[in-house]
């Protein structure tokens, strides 16, 4: 005895209450997810750009005081042209320097007994120095820089191992990491790093 067959309900209000709640939540869920993956790709972009275009160095010793003491935390642009003057940050071995530029490709350097610094004849003023002190020069003076490369020496001249020493010499391009402008610690001592227009000549 065959049987017939009873007819579909159709679903209740709650039913259908249920199951639009169930795909709102479904759709949140992959918006919140989209929304998550997005952020976390940008914060991963800015990082990269970070850490390549703008490292954050920590000083370690005295060479460059008063300028930067040891533990400041600097911040190193790499896109910035350096000169002159500038404070800037270059790979040496496993470590980075931070000196300043004193001379770059083609200028003659010539330092005196009492440690005063002389680029192409003309004396720098150099009111960033600290004692002005041949330090540890082993170089033939007068010193022509050669091409692509600059002449660097620390702020702290009795102290600083620097372009003055054939242990160092001058430092490349490829060396550079980029000119420091930006003291971020510790918090009291923050500032801009000034470039080299502060750094003036005057006749001997």
């Amino acid at each position: 005895m065959s049987r017939r067959a009873e007819p579909l309900m159709p679903p209740t209000v709650e039913q259908l209450e249920r199951e639009l709640e169930r795909e709102r939540s479904r759709i949140r869920f992959g918006k919140a997810l989209r929304s998550t993956i997005a952020m976390l790709m940008l914060i991963a972009a800015v990082t990269a750009v970070v850490v390549f275009a703008a490292p954050v160095l920590r000083i370690h010793g005295s060479s460059m005081e008063p300028t930067l003491q040891d533990g400041d935390l600097l911040v190193a642009l790499r896109w910035i042209p350096c000169g002159n003057g500038d404070i800037a940050a270059f790979s040496y071995g496993d470590s980075v320097l931070v000196k300043r530029i004193i001379a770059s490709a083609g200028d003659v350097v010539d330092i005196q007994e009492d440690g005063t610094v002389l680029v192409n004849g003309r004396v720098l003023e150099e009111r960033y120095a600290v004692e002005r002190s041949g330090g540890e020069l082993d170089i033939e003076l007068p010193f022509r820089v050669p091409s692509d490369t600059w002449f660097v020496m620390g702020d702290y001249r009795s102290v600083s191992i620097d372009s003055r020493s054939t242990a160092v010499g001058c430092m490349t391009q490829e060396q550079l990491i980029g000119r420091v402008v930006l003291r971020l610690w510790p918090p009291e001592r923050f500032a801009l790093l000034p470039d080299g227009n502060d750094v003036g000549e005057e006749d001997e």
